[in-house]
């Protein structure tokens, strides 16, 4: 738990001061703080996501961590909404999430949980790929950018993408999953249903276990991916080689994305992406060897800026700049 973070050079974004209740769930935690207008982001408290039990015990947890930062807000005079980022997939129509890596989550009804913690105020719902591209446009490495991709490489593998300017979710609101692209058609299992995800091979969660099936860490001896990402940065042999084939990995995917998508920018955060050079220039590498087109060598790779906090910066601004940040009307299906 903290009090303040990161405060944002911007001026106030809206004429109403309140803040934002933004929760970010992700594999490994449980993110909640007030967002104000301005991006600048107080009073976190971060929790373990829970990964036993059952339904109301893990509402138990996500309850008590909102609550605990929605007492900050009374001075304010409450907040103006509750933005939630969460690890997918999402249905915002029906207000639930069912991530693939949280299976106590599956289904929960997140959009009524939250509508409990403050009545009478919005309640928006997005995926944490699409929160944390919005997080780094609207106050971080994306800031001005027209399109661009945001990949959050931490337990697991997220994406969401902004094109000409606006965030862009889909029909299904799920648009930018690019952690199930599939890189290997003949790879192992994925929990999402499909085989050979780029999640199997990037996210930290794989790279933990291949460090150490080779022997780097015993099981249970609490080492974690950002001990992992430490120690490429230092220089360890085997560490930076894992987070070398990450990177490669993490380029082939992107680089299928910006030829699809036409891309600006990459911003890539999340736990892996402590790692730093060691994977930043094993994607710049891979995307040299992939960009076979011309265009695609104009798509630039950047850290996300926010670090930690872009998922929770991004969760509130679709209700600090609904206007900005609204996603576009889905294509009727015909």
């Amino acid at each position: 738990m903290s009090a303040h973070s990161h405060a944002s050079p911007l001026s106030s974004a809206a004429s109403d001061a309140r803040p934002v209740l933004a929760v970010d769930i992700g594999g490994t935690k449980i993110a909640t703080a007030l967002v104000h207008p301005d991006a600048s982001v107080s009073h976190r408290v971060v929790v373990p996501t829970p990964v036993t039990g059952g339904r109301e015990e893990a509402q138990a947890v996500v309850t008590a961590a909102a609550l605990g930062v929605l007492e900050h807000a009374a001075a304010a005079g409450g907040v103006r909404g509750i933005g939630i980022g969460s690890a997918g997939p999402i249905d915002p129509d029906a207000g639930t999430i069912s991530p693939v890596m949280i299976p106590v989550l599956r289904d929960a009804p997140l959009r009524t949980w939250a509508s409990a913690w403050a009545p009478d105020v919005p309640v928006n719902l997005a995926g944490d790929g699409i929160c944390m591209a919005v997080g780094e446009h609207w106050a971080g490495a994306g800031l001005g950018v027209r399109n661009m991709l945001g990949c959050t490489v931490s337990t697991g593998v997220g994406g969401g993408l902004i094109l000409d300017g606006r965030p862009w979710t889909g029909p299904s609101a799920n648009a930018g999953h690019i952690g199930h692209v599939i890189i290997d058609p003949d790879g192992s299992d994925c929990p999402c249903g499909s085989r050979g995800c780029l999640e199997l091979a990037a996210s930290g969660t794989a790279l933990l276990a291949r460090a150490r099936a080779a022997g780097w860490s015993r099981p249970g001896d609490g080492r974690t991916a950002a001990d992992l990402a430490v120690a490429a940065r230092a220089g360890d042999a085997l560490a930076r080689g894992i987070f070398a084939e990450a990177g490669r990995a993490l380029a082939a995917a992107f680089t299928s994305v910006s030829a699809v998508c036409d891309l600006d920018l990459i911003v890539v955060g999340g736990g892996v992406a402590q790692a730093g050079r060691p994977l930043f220039d094993a994607i710049e590498a891979g995307m040299r060897e992939f960009a076979g087109l011309p265009f695609l060598h104009r798509t630039a790779v950047r850290p996300a800026r926010l670090g930690a906090d872009a998922g929770l910066v991004g969760a509130a601004a679709f209700l600090h700049l609904p206007q900005r940040y609204a996603a576009p009307a889905a294509v009727p299906t015909l």
